[in-house]
């Protein structure tokens, strides 16, 4: 009888530290497939043969943040325009070079930078980490003579999460989503169909319920070949949006479609054209 109660208290000592630990477990769980931060860096920025500046700057709530900026050419007729990228869940801006380089070729400045935890950026990234990271690089833009007009929000999948975001809490002339979901829980239902997704999520990234209150042009790129964020989403979002808003279609999978540099110049260009066609319609005659 002794043993039979032994046993029963451990399986019940078991049983109660598995409840004790699910939620962390699940947390731990939901944060690693949501962020893939990288420390080192694969590339200096010097590979463009282009200026660029290094800078630091910080988050409203405390973390160092680091960047790269890249000025347009001065004689641009756009050189008074930035991109603000905001980049996808894995990496660094190390990473998305080729990215800068085919938005540079619209005449535009960019400045990528990368939110805390990863490359040179301090801290642990968090959803409404993220969104202060992106109000921090957007301030640092608008510290640096941009209008707020003349910033283009670019986010490369789970930063189209961020800049729907961004484009709530501040000034911006347009966002882009590329290859971006219409939210955490969508996408992750899709990736693990055997778990209570909806239930257990805290990490939202709710793109598709922000774009119909976004009053800016939106511009959605998206592969039909995308085997991670599929299709169905671009679609989604694309309806959700408010007009003005544009589709331009990529080539390649998920992680291929951002390389696709020709393509991403093309549609950018396309898009601009769009942001300053409306702005000389809201101006009047």
């Amino acid at each position: 009888m002794k043993r039979v109660l032994t046993s029963n208290r451990r399986q019940f000592l078991v049983a109660l530290a598995a409840l004790v630990l699910l939620p962390f477990m699940l947390r731990w769980f939901e944060h690693s497939q949501v962020y893939h931060p990288s420390r080192p860096f694969e590339t200096t920025g010097r590979e463009l043969g282009r200026p660029f500046e290094s800078v630091e700057f910080r988050a409203n709530d405390g973390p160092r943040l680091h960047g790269w900026f890249f000025p347009a050419d001065a004689t641009s007729p756009r050189a008074d325009w930035a991109v603000l990228v905001c980049h996808g869940n894995g990496g660094n801006i190390s990473h998305r070079l080729a990215l800068t380089g085919a938005l540079l070729r619209t005449g535009v400045a960019v400045f990528q930078f990368d939110y805390r935890g990863y490359g040179r950026s301090e801290g642990r990234p968090g959803e409404e980490g993220t969104y202060r990271d992106a109000q921090a690089a957007h301030a640092w833009l608008r510290q640096k003579g941009f209008q707020g007009e003349r910033i283009v929000a670019f986010g490369e999948s789970l930063g189209g999460g961020i800049v729907s975001e961004l484009a709530l809490r501040e000034t911006l002339g347009g966002i882009v989503l590329q290859s971006t979901f219409t939210s955490i829980p969508e996408i992750g239902k899709e990736l693990f169909p055997w778990l209570p997704v909806r239930w257990i999520s805290t990490i939202q990234y709710d793109t598709r319920s922000k774009l119909p209150r976004i009053q800016i042009p939106v511009l959605v790129m998206h592969s039909r070949e995308d085997t991670l964020t599929r299709f169905a989403h671009a679609e989604a979002n694309l309806a959700a949006a408010n007009e003005p808003k544009l589709f331009w279609e990529l080539s390649g999978d998920h992680n291929e479609s951002v390389e696709d540099a020709p393509r991403i110049t093309e549609g950018m260009e396309k898009f601009l054209q769009l942001i300053e066609a409306s702005g000389k319609r809201n101006s009047g005659p």
